[in-house]
């Protein structure tokens, strides 16, 4: 029970797919009070019939992660219900679908390119503001990220450069809030079926690539994510900061 009697604020649960949800359950078995966020009604209509299969009911609250209003009613909402916030889980991320397909890097218009970099980076910004008075005694911070950060993953485009940004702001947040003895780790999953993962061009041959060339030859589980994220809460991983942590079954340190 690595949070027994500690509580977690989980954003981007979209329905049972979602890694988002994969985090939010392995923390509830692990005896996490949470908080679920939600963007629309639709997901709020997913998280409610979601949130009988957890052991606790969890706090659902409205965020939009750009609105500086919205987030801070949301953290409102967990400072009156919880008092305080042990981890904080950031898994937002949002470009327009005709900038996830091939070829489509160069043509980007700036609003779609402003767009997916304030929804995918700076809402970590914009969320830690909100968790962070509420980790008086200390906490954990885990954006997700993934490798087309690092790399030219095709048809991943903008969003590669919005996960680069997101992957730089980890690190300089976990410079600044070290010494309130807040850590803040980017946990890069290798891709996993999802409603947002539907998005990207030609998805499936993504997975399959993943499969054949990674280490282990096969994908991740949102199981297996969800551990990671996990660690990465709890007080096993106290002295990991400004990281970026993979989960993709040994698939970015391959070669040939």
């Amino acid at each position: 029970m690595l949070m027994q009697d500690k509580f977690a604020f989980v954003s981007g649960v979209a329905n049972h797919r979602s890694i988002a949800w994969g985090i939010a359950r392995s923390l509830d078995a692990h005896g996490a009070r949470l908080a679920l966020s939600y963007l629309s009604d639709r997901e709020k209509d997913s998280i409610d019939k979601l949130a009988g299969k957890l052991s606790q009911t969890p706090l659902i609250v409205p965020c939009e992660g750009t609105n500086d209003d919205s987030i801070a009613a949301a953290f409102d909402k967990v400072r009156t219900e919880f008092g305080r916030l042990d981890s904080a889980v950031h898994s937002i991320a949002f470009a327009r679908r005709e900038d996830l397909e091939d070829g489509h890097f160069l043509g980007i218009e700036q609003d779609h390119y402003q767009l997916a970099l304030s929804v995918s980076a700076y809402s970590l910004n914009a969320l830690s503001r909100g968790a962070v008075p509420l980790m008086d005694q200390g906490g954990s911070i885990v954006a997700m990220t993934y490798l087309g950060s690092m790399r030219a993953i095709p048809r991943y485009n903008v969003m590669g450069v919005a996960k680069a940004a997101l992957e730089s702001g980890v690190r300089y947040l976990a410079r600044e809030l070290g010494d309130r003895n807040i850590r803040v780790n980017g946990l890069s999953a290798g891709p996993v079926k999802t409603l947002a993962a539907r998005g990207i061009g030609q998805f499936n041959i993504m997975l399959e690539t993943h499969a054949e060339r990674a280490a282990l030859k096969r994908n991740v589980t949102v199981e297996e994510v969800g551990n990671s994220a996990l660690f990465l809460c709890s007080d096993l991983s106290s002295g990991i900061t400004g990281e970026i942590v993979y989960v993709d079954a040994g698939y970015r340190f391959m070669g040939m």
